[in-house]
This record gives structure tokens, C-alpha cells and sequence, in this order.
């Protein structure tokens, strides 16, 4: 409860407002001031007898009275005062931007581009007021925009043509006379340009042609910054209309870069470092301004900038994080995983509390100050104002707050802008202790200084040296080899410390090798030392991780999160965050294919990546992880179908009628790394009414699956999708590319002339509906469950299944004194043939059998049924997982799948024996 003494009224502005203007508060009606209210209210303010300057002036002081009351004594949020003071802005922009551009037409005509339409001038609102979050007394940053060159036609008169340019550099003084310019009646906002194009030094107004190429030639990293938050405030008929939108497009490249952006640290330490030395400038022989809530350490400045930083460094790559708003950076951030919880709730809180210390401060006396006043009375009043007691300096419940909330947005600030920084990090200590001998460093050392060679622990220097010695390496700027003699200590810290193995040093070396022009991933590693760490661990675990690295480098940006590797892949998660990437790409009108297609393949990576992580580090079984992989394929096929539909051409139909059949270890739910996906597309569509409607049908659809091969398959800048084979397709290879599921049934059913073989019906058990519209899939599943329970003649069917197996093991003919995991008689394909033979015979009588739940539990459940001697069907479903581990781990680490008979003598025995009891 604020106590009586927080009451608005205390503020002098608030006092002087009252006493001067107090005929004419009544005209603004009550509650929050909307952007008609303040309309409504200029314009009364007008019909009583006032210039539009004056009712501006006026209208600003009665709508900051009323934020005074409802802040002070009436609890009113924090963005109830923020965007009131935007939507002020915005409105009195408004009809100042109207004023300014009908004297501009009275004195030259309007402005025309080429193509004879008017030319629009936009004002583009920076920093708290493109984001909505004006302080009550403060200045806004602006920059003027006008759409293309051309010229006025003159006033009535047939004088004054000028250029576009020169007539919207009237306009703009116009509108600084009518906002900015201190009267009788004061000023409605303090206009700063100083973020335009070459600032004070460059031309008040630019083309959009003039801002595109400073954009490209001369833009700055902390333009970036500033940018982000830019908005389009006046007129608000070029936002309605969409014609502003010309503008996003040049913003939206120049603020986010397409890949994880992290040597941007470096530009915004350097542009903090001056902010912070001139705020100790001030401070100076001033002991007053140290209790600056904006500027001094763990201020309102530190909190933006630390949402900034993670906005700019992977608003690219994660269009669903971005935002102008301070707050609702701050969830996003954690929704997307790339922020604690915790951490984002301290910091909003912090935030929060900071802006409403602020606007007290300025309700004082509208100022545009930042300072806790050192009026005991004034800092009692602001305290009671927030429901806090303060009865002086040594007794004051909001200087202990201010403290507490500046040293834990402190704390977190250096933690993030200051990580890869320090002696520590430098190679010059551990946390074991002081540093002795050849391994301490004084700072850092660019990677081909013989003083860090020294420094390495020997097996490292040797392939250091090497590496250095690269014409690549060489041809690289002083700062990059500074980094990456960084990168080189640290890692030399890791191996003396046993942090990472040899193996994972030198494979961390080799992988750095092919990155050198890729800048911003040494910065990564530079600014991210929890990362390095992990990678060089994960780089020591197997080989295979290194190669996919090298493949997708902007994956290990996944390492900074820990908590995404001891989880597992969660389908609905996954696509609600890829639906929601979509829909920030098409706010910002960037869903075009190229952005899509490379959304999905980045998304892939990321989360193969995730699962890689998970298994080489033994969180996952060989089981799990194909498991994890089947159902990513199984998400990433799903969504792919959608979007791609979406922009089909001969899209027909909200939703497509297909549906994707997987096959082969994708059916089966054992996909690996890499694998290629089988699959068969069968559609069923409701249209399909007369022949012609059939034929049409089979024409959109095959048009559509060629699409969708293409989306599914193409490499693009963020790289590959899928493999795609499509051979167990009705007729293989001659056959049509998608099928009508009615066809479908026929030839799997063996009506007619055109029939599936028995090899078919034996990938038919691993089948499975993975994609699409399940429309299809209960179809789709009746006609396999049919298959599989037709009648066979057991004999004929051993001799068809036994003859297959033996062609496909010609084919893969292997050393007799090698034992092939895969291959080998008591090998992986054996089972697989097996259980195949054991659905195809016995489903009709055994129901269980008819499910795709796998060869091991296939296996079990046959030998439940007594289809198999007891004993043989679960030792060998526990030899088939001992194989596929076998498999599983050498393909990790980059090694033949080709084994000593004696090592796997065990399981290849079990499935021997399996071999034996089925086709004996």
C-alpha cells in the first residue's frame, strides 16, 4: 500500500502543470491517453484558440500530469507510462509531419518520384521510442527516410520546383520548429539525429538508395544495435498500408547477419567501455552521480545492452527471438532456451524496477536526468512512491534495492561480455592453483609466436607450429591470430589439466583449419570458453563428431546450453519452435523458399548434433538414438510436406492428401547418422470423382512430390536435408513416383496383372506411415496388415526368403577371415531375414507379430507364440542389439564395420542358432 505522502502532486512539474494549465486538464478525457484521445486533445486545444505548436506543447503536459498520477498513486504499470509516452510521440509526430508537409507543398508542389506517384517521408523512431518504451522526459532519437529522388512540380505560381531531397530537408526543419524548439510554452520532444547516416556530419534526410548503400559500405557494428531497434512512427499510413516495408527489408540484413554473429562482443565492449568512461567522467569530483539508474555499472543501459548482444548475435539464425522490447526480448530468450529462467526474471525485475526509479526522478521537474536526487525529501517521496521506506542515506530501503538490483545486473553483464577475457583464460592460472613453469603466459599471444609454442604441451605445439606456419593462417589479421593463439592456450590448459585428451587437442586443430575464413566461429570460441571446453572433450570422445563439425560449424553454438544434452528429442517441441521460426519469418517478410529451406536444415542439424552429443557422451543407448533420429526424419518430413504445399503452385486443397510410407531403417525405427531415407508416397484425394478427376489428381500430385524431393534433398548455403530413395515404389524405379493409395492397395493386395513380389512383402513388415495426412495412414496400415496375414505356403516362402538372402550376400561378398556385423552369416541381415520370413508365415494365426515393433521385439514375441525354440529368439534379439552396438560405435569413430571373428563370437553364434531354427 503507498502511504500518503506518494502523492503525484509532490512532483513540481505535476505542480506548475496544475497551476498553469488547470482550465485545461478537463479536455483530456479519463484513464490511459490513447493515440485518438491525443489527437482529440490538439485539436480542442486549437478550437480554444492556440497555434498547433502551442496545443502540441500543452497536450504534452497534460498527458505527462496524468501519467503522473496514474505511476504515482495509482500503481499503473510500467508500459502503461512507456507507451503512452511512445503513442504521445507517435501522435504529435503525426499531425506535425502534416503541418510541415502542407507548407511544403504551398511553397514548392509535392514531391514526385519517377514514376509521377507522391513520395513518401517516413520518420523512423530509434532506441525506446522505436520500441515503445519512452521515458517520461526524454529526448527521441530519429532519422528521416523518404522513399526515391525525383522532384516538385512548384507551387501554384510555377516557382519553387526543388528536388525531393530539398524539399524533404524543409520539411524536417519544419517539423524540428514544430516538435523540438523550446517556447513560451516549452517543447514536446527533444529531437536528437545524431543516429542518421554519418551522424551530425551527414544530411538530415536520406533516400532509401543513400541508406542501402551506407548500409553496405559504412555501416558500423553499433549502428547494428541501434537499428534493431528501429520503427517506422509517422505516417501511420505507411505502416498500415505496407509501403514502410521497403525500409525492413534493408534493416532486418544490415541488423541480423544470416549465421551466428558472435564477433560482435568485441564492438559492443568497446562502445560500452566509452558509455561507461564517460559516465566516470562525469562522475568525477561528483559523488552525486554514482546513483545513475541509466548510465552507471549495472544500470538500465546494461540490461538493454545484454539483450542486444544475444539478439544481434542469433536473431539470424532464430527469427523467433526477435523483438524491440526489452521485456519480451528477455522471454523469448528463454523460450528459445538461450537464457536461465531465473536469470531473465532477475533481470526483467531489475529492468522494471530501474525504469520506474527513473521516471519518478524525471516527474520531479521534467528533466531529462537519470540521477537519484540527494534531496532527502525528493528521495523519501520516490521511495514511498514505490511502496519503500526511506528515512535518509543510512537508512534507505531504495538505495539498499538500487544496490542489489545495479551489482546482480552487474555481475551478469560482465559474465557474459567478459567470458574468454582474464588471466585465467589466457593460459595464466587454473583453478588448481597459481601457474608455474613453461605453461604461464603473461596475456595473448598470436598462434604463430614461438613464445606460445613454447608454452604448449609438446604434442600440441608440433601440430600448432604446422598450422601457424599455413599460408591461411598467415593471411589472416593480426586480431584473428590473437584469437586463435587464445584458442591454443586454452587448449593447452585443457590437456596439462586433463580437461580433454591428446586426441581431442589435435582433432580440435584440424578442425579449426578449414574455418579460418569463418571468423565468427573463432570469435564463438573465444567468447564462449564453456563451449571450447565441451567441444574439446566431445572432438576426444570419436572422430565422427569432428567430420560433421567440419560439415555444420554453426552447431556448436549448441554446446552453450547444458541442459540440452542430457535431454531427449521431443517431436511436439521441435515443430512448434520450427512453426514458430516460420511465423517470424513471415512477420518479417522473409518466408521466401531459400529462408525456408534453410530453416529446416539448420533446425536438422542442430538437433542430429544434439543427439550426437548425447550419445558419444553415453546418454543415450544405440537404441534410443535411432530412435531419436527416427522420429526427428519423422518431424522434419511432416513439416516439410506442409510448407512445401503451402507454396505449390497447383495447390488445390488446403492440406495435401499425401502421405510418406517410410521403409528400411526408417520404417524400423533404426536410422542412423546419415542414413538415407526409403520412402514411398501414395496419395488419397477427395476429388478424385470422374477418370479425368483421377488423372488430374495423379498429375498435381506427382508435380508436388518432385517438390517435395526437391525441398527434401537440395543443398543449400546451411547445407543438405536427406538422401531420398525411392525404389520400393510399386514397379521400383519404372514405376510412377506416388501412387494412389487404391492402386497402392491393388498391387500390394497381388490383384490384377501388376503385383508386388515377395521381396516387397518382406520390406512391407518394416513399413510404416511416418508423414503426411493421416487420412492415408489407417488405409495404408489396413492394406499392410492384409499383406502381411495372406495365406503363404511356409516352404515356398523359406526357399523365396532364403534365396533372396543369399543374392544380397553375393553382393556384399566379404573377407573370409573378417567378420562383416552386417553382413557375415551370423550377421544383422540374417535376423532382419529372419523375423521377416517369421511376420510374412505366421502373422495370420499370431497376431502380435503383425506390428512394426522391431526385429528384437519381433523376436521375443515369436518365441512367446513357440515359433521359435525356447531360449534362441531372445538371445538372439540380445545379439542383434550387440551388433548394432558393434556397428554403432565404429562408425563413430570412423573404423571398418569389419571385425576379428573371436571378438563377436558370442552374438554371431545366437543368430546362427536363430538362422537354423527358422530355415533348417
Amino acid at each position: 500500500m503507498l502511504t500518503a505522502t506518494a502523492a503525484a502532486v509532490h512532483s513540481r512539474f505535476v505542480q506548475r502543470i496544475r497551476r498553469r494549465y488547470a482550465t485545461d486538464l478537463a479536455l483530456l478525457p479519463p484513464g490511459v491517453p490513447g493515440f485518438d484521445d491525443i489527437t482529440a486533445l490538439v485539436h480542442r486545444l486549437q478550437a480554444g484558440g492556440r497555434d498547433l505548436p502551442a496545443a502540441l506543447r500543452v497536450a504534452r503536459h497534460l498527458v505527462i500530469e496524468r501519467l503522473a498520477v496514474l505511476d504515482v498513486e495509482e500503481g499503473a504499470a510500467l508500459d502503461v507510462v512507456t507507451r503512452t509516452m511512445s503513442t504521445l510521440a507517435e501522435a504529435t509526430l503525426e499531425l506535425a509531419l502534416a503541418q510541415a508537409e502542407a507548407e511544403a507543398d504551398a511553397r514548392h508542389g509535392p514531391p514526385l518520384g519517377p514514376d509521377g506517384q507522391r513520395v513518401q517521408l517516413w520518420i523512423v523512431g530509434m532506441g525506446k521510442l522505436g520500441a515503445r518504451e519512452l521515458n517520461v522526459s526524454s529526448d527521441i532519437d530519429l532519422i528521416y527516410v523518404y522513399e526515391d529522388d525525383g522532384q516538385t512540380p512548384g507551387n501554384t505560381e510555377g516557382r519553387g520546383a526543388v528536388s525531393v531531397h530539398e524539399y524533404f530537408c524543409y520539411v524536417v526543419k519544419r517539423l524540428y520548429a514544430l516538435i523540438g524548439e523550446t517556447t513560451e510554452d516549452g517543447f514536446v520532444f527533444r529531437v536528437d539525429l545524431a543516429l542518421r547516416p554519418n551522424g551530425n556530419s551527414g544530411p538530415p534526410v536520406v533516400s532509401l538508395s543513400m541508406l542501402e548503400e551506407y548500409f553496405q559500405v559504412q555501416g558500423r557494428e553499433w549502428e547494428r544495435f541501434a537499428w534493431l531497434k528501429s520503427r517506422v512512427v509517422a505516417p501511420r499510413a505507411a505502416v498500415t498500408s505496407g509501403r514502410a516495408l521497403q525500409l525492413r527489408s534493408l534493416v532486418t540484413p544490415f541488423v541480423y547477419r544470416r549465421y551466428l554473429d558472435y564477433g560482435v562482443f568485441e564492438g559492443l565492449r568497446q562502445l560500452h567501455r566509452k558509455i561507461r568512461d564517460e559516465a566516470q567522467r562525469r562522475a568525477a569530483g561528483r559523488p552525486e552521480r554514482a546513483n545513475d539508474v541509466k548510465l552507471s555499472r549495472g544500470g538500465i543501459r546494461e540490461i538493454e545492452f545484454i539483450v542486444q548482444l544475444m539478439l544481434v548475435v542469433r536473431g539470424g539464425q532464430f527469427p523467433e527471438i526477435r523483438t524491440r522490447s526489452t521485456l519480451t526480448a528477455l522471454q523469448r530468450l528463454v523460450s528459445r532456451g538461450l537464457m536461465k529462467a531465473e536469470t531473465a526474471t532477475q533481470l526483467a525485475e531489475g529492468y522494471t524496477f530501474l525504469r520506474r526509479v527513473e521516471h519518478r526522478i524525471q516527474f520531479l521537474d521534467d528533466q531529462q536526468t537519470h540521477l537519484l536526487p540527494t534531496n532527502d525529501e525528493d528521495l523519501a517521496w520516490i521511495a514511498a512512491s514505490m511502496g519503500l521506506v526511506c528515512k535518509g542515506p543510512e537508512s534507505c530501503a531504495l538505495l539498499d534495492r538500487l544496490l542489489e538490483v545495479r551489482e546482480l545486473v552487474a555481475a551478469e553483464f560482465d559474465a557474459l561480455l567478459r567470458e574468454g577475457q582474464g588471466a585465467a583464460a589466457e593460459g595464466g592460472g587454473s583453478k588448481s592453483g597459481p601457474c608455474r613453469g613453461r605453461g604461464c603466459g603473461t596475456g595473448p599471444l598470436p598462434v604463430d609466436s614461438e613464445t606460445l609454442l613454447e608454452r604448449l604441451p609438446p604434442e600440441l605445439a608440433e601440430r600448432v607450429r604446422a598450422f601457424a606456419q599455413s599460408p591461411r593462417v598467415q593471411a589472416l589479421r593480426d586480431e584473428s591470430r590473437l584469437r586463435l593463439g587464445r584458442l591454443m592456450q586454452k587448449t593447452g590448459l585443457a590437456l596439462r589439466e586433463e580437461r580433454c585428451t591428446p586426441a581431442g587437442a589435435l582433432r580440435f586443430v584440424d578442425w579449426l583449419e578449414p574455418l579460418l575464413r569463418r571468423e565468427s566461429y573463432i570469435a564463438l570460441l573465444v567468447e564462449r570458453p564453456e563451449v571450447h571446453g565441451r567441444l574439446l572433450k566431445l572432438l576426444g570422445l570419436a572422430r565422427w563428431p569432428m567430420q560433421y563439425l567440419m560439415r555444420h560449424p554453426g552447431v556448436i553454438d549448441e554446446l552453450a546450453d547444458e541442459r540440452l544434452l542430457h535431454q531427449r528429442f521431443d517431436r511436439a517441441a521441435f515443430t512448434a519452435e520450427l512453426e514458430e521460426r516460420r511465423s517470424a519469418l513471415q512477420r518479417a517478410g522473409e518466408d521466401d523458399e531459400e529462408k525456408l529451406l534453410d530453416t529446416l536444415r539448420r533446425a536438422h542439424h542442430a538437433e542430429v548434433f544434439r543427439t550426437l552429443v548425447r550419445d558419444v557422451g553415453g546418454e543415450l543407448t544405440v537404441e534410443q538414438v535411432a530412435d531419436d533420429l527416427s522420429a526427428l526424419a519423422d518431424a522434419l518430413l511432416d513439416i516439410t510436406v506442409r510448407w512445401a504445399w503451402a507454396g505449390f503452385r497447383l495447390r488445390h486443397r488446403p492440406e495435401p492428401g499425401l502421405a510418406v510410407i517410410a521403409y528400411g531403417k526408417l520404417g524400423g525405427l533404426e536410422l542412423g547418422y546419415g542414413g538415407d531415407l526409403d520412402v514411398v508416397f501414395v496419395y488419397a484425394d477427395d476429388d478424385e470423382a470422374t477418370e479425368a478427376d483421377k488423372q488430374k489428381a495423379q498429375e498435381v500430385y506427382t508435380g508436388f512430390v518432385r517438390r517435395l524431393i526437391t525441398w527434401l534433398t537440395l543443398r543449400t548455403a546451411a547445407g543438405e536435408l536427406f538422401d531420398i530413395d525411392t525404389a520400393l515404389r510399386p514397379n521400383g524405379n519404372s514405376g510412377l513416383l506416388v501412387t494412389s493409395i487404391a492402386s497402392y492397395e491393388h498391387y500390394q493386395g497381388g490383384r490384377g496383372s501388376n503385383t508386388a513380389w515377395t521381396w516387397e512383402h518382406q520390406a512391407l513388415t518394416r513399413a510404416r506411415f511416418c508423414a503426411g495426412a493421416r487420412s492415408v495412414a489407417q488405409r495404408f496400415e489396413a492394406t499392410r496388415r492384409a499383406v502381411l496375414t495372406a495365406p503363404r505356403d511356409p516352404a515356398a516362402l523359406r526357399e523365396e526368403v532364403r534365396a533372396m538372402r543369399e543374392k544380397v550376400r553375393a553382393a556384399r561378398p566379404v573377407p573370409a577371415e573378417k567378420f562383416d556385423v552386417k553382413h557375415s552369416p551370423g550377421g544383422m541381415m540374417d535376423v532382419e531375414f529372419a523375423v521377416q520370413y517369421l511376420v510374412l508365415a505366421h502373422s495370420g494365426e499370431h497376431p502380435p507379430l503383425r506390428d512394426n515393433a522391431g526385429n528384437i521385439a519381433l523376436l521375443q514375441r515369436a518365441e512367446s507364440a513357440g515359433l521359435l525354440p525356447a531360449g534362441i529368439g531372445s538371445a538372439a534379439a540380445d545379439a542383434y542389439r550387440e551388433l548394432r552396438r558393434a556397428q554403432h560405435r565404429a562408425r563413430l569413430d570412423e573404423k571398418p564395420t569389419q571385425f576379428e571373428p573371436e571378438s563377436l563370437a558370442a552374438p554371431r553364434e545366437a543368430v546362427l542358432a536363430l538362422w537354423q531354427a527358422v530355415f533348417a
